[in-house]
C-alpha cells in the first residue's frame, strides 16, 4: 500500500468532533475567519470546505438547519442561487479556472458528508488537473494552503465596502 502524509489532517482526526452542526453559525461574526467563512448573507452564507477537493472548494449554506432541497423558502432559494451565480464569477475572476462543478449531495446514499444541513458545492476546475497523481494514485495536490486562499477569496465578498 502507498501511503501519501497529510500530517495537517491528524488534528481532525484525533480532536474532538463538534457537536453541533458545523454548518450552523453562531450570530455573532468573531469565528468567521476561524471557520473560513468568506460571507454572511441574510439567508444563507459562504464556507470554503475544510477539506477541499481542489483549491477554491467553496460551499453556499442556508442559514437554517434543513436537509432537503424541497423544504426550502423561496427567499432561501433565490439568495443561495444568487450567492452561488456570484461566487462563480469569483472563482473565474481570481483562480482563472476553466469550469466549475456545482452539486448538492442531498442525503448519505448521494454521498453528502453532513446530510443533515444542506449546502452547495462549487468546485473549481482547470483542464488537466487531474494528473498523474489523481489518476495513478487517487491523490490530489493542493497547492496553496487554506489561510491564504481564504485571505485572497475574502476581499471578493466586500468590494468597494459593498456585500456580494
Amino acid at each position: 500500500m502507498k501511503q501519501l502524509w497529510a500530517p495537517w489532517r491528524i488534528e481532525y482526526i484525533l480532536g474532538p468532533k463538534p457537536d453541533t452542526c458545523v454548518f450552523c453559525l453562531p450570530d455573532t461574526t468573531d469565528e468567521d475567519e476561524e471557520r473560513l467563512v468568506l460571507y454572511r448573507g441574510t439567508r444563507a452564507f459562504v464556507i470554503m470546505n475544510k477539506y477541499p477537493y481542489n483549491n477554491g472548494h467553496i460551499m453556499v449554506c442556508p442559514y437554517r438547519h434543513i436537509m432537503a432541497l424541497a423544504d426550502l423558502a423561496a427567499e432561501e432559494t433565490h439568495e443561495i442561487m444568487d450567492l452561488i451565480q456570484r461566487c462563480t464569477v469569483i472563482l473565474k475572476e481570481h483562480f482563472n479556472c476553466e469550469g466549475i462543478n456545482i452539486g448538492l449531495n442531498q442525503g448519505q446514499a448521494a454521498g453528502a458528508g453532513i446530510r443533515e444541513h444542506l449546502h452547495f458545492h462549487l468546485v473549481p476546475r482547470w483542464n488537466g488537473d487531474s494528473s498523474f497523481m489523481a489518476v495513478f494514485d487517487e491523490v490530489r495536490t493542493m497547492p496553496e494552503h487554506l489561510s491564504r486562499t481564504y485571505a485572497a477569496l475574502r476581499p471578493y465578498f466586500s468590494r468597494d465596502g459593498k456585500e456580494a
